[in-house]
């Protein structure tokens, strides 16, 4: 193995005199990643830079789909909604997405129903959502330019779908952790 392998394997990186850096994990906040995981500082770092390059996607797509002016929630929302064309409440929406300010999903339902892509009905005495067709046709051209933008790219990278499923799946695990631990800070 070459001396450039070894110091890129090892974390540190040449420097143009001759020596080489440290390079610690990459974080955005140094002072959490000096604790006792600091890979979960990585973690939270790299989700914060996908979760603002998803919302941008997302909101950005949806426009060139024809919805435009709806926002990542709005388009998440939406989505939501059209899910195996079942119709379904606010609390469905809200439990789904694992959102707890109510009020902005059902802001959000009022901006879609308003722009006639979803309908409000009846379950006995809960109100509930539905898709329209023109809700339908939007995400289904979502739907295209996702397929043509961002999943064939992605594919062409060569990455493992199940890989994917379980970095899917530990993400979804370990949000459970930050929920347990949010309750925890908020009853101090």
């Amino acid at each position: 193995m070459s001396e450039k392998e070894l110091l890129k394997d090892s974390g540190r990186i040449p420097h143009t005199s001759g020596a080489s850096l440290e390079v610690g994990p990459v974080v955005s906040a140094a002072h959490l990643a000096a604790g006792e995981l600091p890979a979960l500082s990585e973690i939270e770092f790299a989700v914060t830079m996908m979760v603002n390059a998803y919302q941008r996607w997302m909101v950005r797509c949806m426009a060139a789909s024809g919805g435009e002016g709806l926002s990542a929630l709005e388009t998440q929302v939406l989505h939501s909604v059209n899910h195996r064309g079942r119709e379904k409440s606010l609390a469905d929406l809200c439990l789904v997405l694992n959102i707890e300010d109510t009020h902005t999903v059902s802001y959000a339902l009022k901006k879609l129903e308003k722009a006639q892509l979803i309908i409000s009905g009846k379950r006995g005495k809960e109100k509930t959502v539905s898709i329209t067709e023109e809700g339908i046709k939007i995400c289904d051209q979502y739907r295209c330019l996702r397929e043509a933008l961002l999943v064939r790219p992605i594919k062409e990278l060569g990455l493992d779908e199940v890989e994917l499923s379980r970095l899917a799946s530990v993400l979804r695990s370990v949000s459970g952790h930050y929920d347990q631990a949010a309750r925890a800070a908020a009853a101090m």
